[in-house]
């Protein structure tokens, strides 16, 4: 390439573009090679561009660990972005570990954990767990139905947003899985219980294309987000693309990030993913993470002239970012992201509209054991 100097800065990238996850995954992946794209365009680093090596495990979780391990054996490759499930990160993190490599995860998760080895740039349960489950209660009601997919994420965050609800004076009335690869058929024996039960709102962790097809069911049945919604972590943009406006209307969400926020920043990463992909539609706040990281990466990589995770873990600690959401910054005590917190809701055009949002970024507690409901309160909240 002209005005490189030298070989190229190689890292790994590990988002599937295929299975039940991909839907998701693929918005991952194409913030990544956006921030890529820039970088390289704007000179590389030292004049070296990055180089990613992309891998697709498919979405499942063995193949992450096996795609991590054949990453890392390249000697130069010490720098994974990739990860959309609890259960494949939690398959690289010994990998990463042992390799001392460094994993920057741009997934929302379900917290707990702690690693020397992962830069953490999705929201922790005090970012999105906590303030929907405010939102909800004051809003809503206090007659919580859970819906999950059955694997590590769903669990562990319906056990937090249990402790939250129950601490507010609410009440969970039932608590049901399905499998990964549900079908609209799956979700059939509790959308019936959802009728019998009437509970105020239902918290969905159903994740990738069950999500499309839970929303389905749901308003098949009869079901109405503007009277009883479907409140969730995990859906965005990119399933609501999938599935329609008529499904997502009413539904509720809580991220850092929604693609029609205001801001110069925001305007023009999507003009810049509009003309690298064509359509904005499947941008969300997983995409902005790993656009976002991947710049955090860069950076220090100017200041390291490295890929070693020792001398790059210093310089991201406290490290911050003007990112599409807002400013960011990753929490020195924790590797994990002060992120903006928001609520929106689905409008009739497919559109989220925000109805809550933190004045500043809210410090990530990622061991939030017994949370407070006051915690949130120590950032005020604007309501639209």
């Amino acid at each position: 390439m002209k005005g490189y100097t030298d070989k190229p800065w190689s890292v790994g990238i590990l988002f599937s573009q295929t299975g039940v996850t991909a839907i998701i995954e693929q918005s991952q992946l194409n913030g990544a090679l956006l921030a890529i794209d820039e970088i390289n365009e704007a000179g590389g680093i030292e004049g070296r561009p990055i180089d990613p090596v992309i891998l697709d495990p498919q979405s499942e979780p063995a193949r992450y660990r096996e795609l991590a391990e054949q990453l890392l054996a390249d000697p130069d490759i010490n720098v994974i972005f990739g990860c959309y499930m609890s259960s494949s990160r939690k398959e690289v993190l010994p990998v990463v570990e042992r390799h001392n490599g460094l994993l920057f995860y741009p997934t929302l998760y379900e917290g707990f954990e702690y690693s020397p080895n992962v830069i953490y740039g999705g929201a922790a349960p005090n970012q999105n767990s906590l303030p929907l489950a405010m939102y909800l209660m004051e809003n809503c009601g206090s007659r919580f139905y859970f819906v999950g997919s059955d694997y590590i994420y769903p669990r562990e965050s319906n056990r937090v947003m249990r402790n939250i609800v129950r601490q507010g004076g609410g009440e969970v009335v039932a608590e049901e899985y399905v499998d990964l690869n549900a079908g609209p058929e799956d979700f059939q024996a509790i959308l019936e219980d959802i009728a019998r039960v009437e509970p105020d709102v239902i918290f969905s962790t159903v994740v990738g294309t069950g999500t499309v097809n839970f929303y389905r069911a749901y308003h098949a049945s009869g079901g109405d987000g503007r009277k009883r919604p479907i409140a969730s972590l995990t859906t965005n943009e990119a399933e609501v693309a999938a599935m329609g406006p008529e499904a997502a209307l009413g539904h509720i969400t809580a991220a850092p990030y929604f693609r029609n926020l205001p801001g110069e920043a925001n305007s023009v990463f999507l003009e810049r993913y509009r003309a690298k992909f064509g359509e904005v539609r499947t941008v969300t706040s997983c995409c902005e993470a790993a656009y976002f990281q991947v710049h955090l990466f860069a950076n220090a990589l100017r200041l390291t002239g490295t890929t070693s995770a020792d001398p790059l873990r210093r310089v991201l600690r406290g490290a911050e970012y003007e990112a599409p959401q807002g400013r960011i910054k990753i929490d020195p005590d924790n590797n994990h992201t002060y992120l903006q917190s928001r609520i929106a809701r689905v409008t009739v055009d497919g559109e989220y509209r925000l109805e809550r949002e933190a004045t500043r970024p809210i410090k990530p507690d990622p061991y939030l054991a017994v949370p407070a409901l006051n915690d949130w309160a120590n950032a005020p909240i604007r309501k639209e």
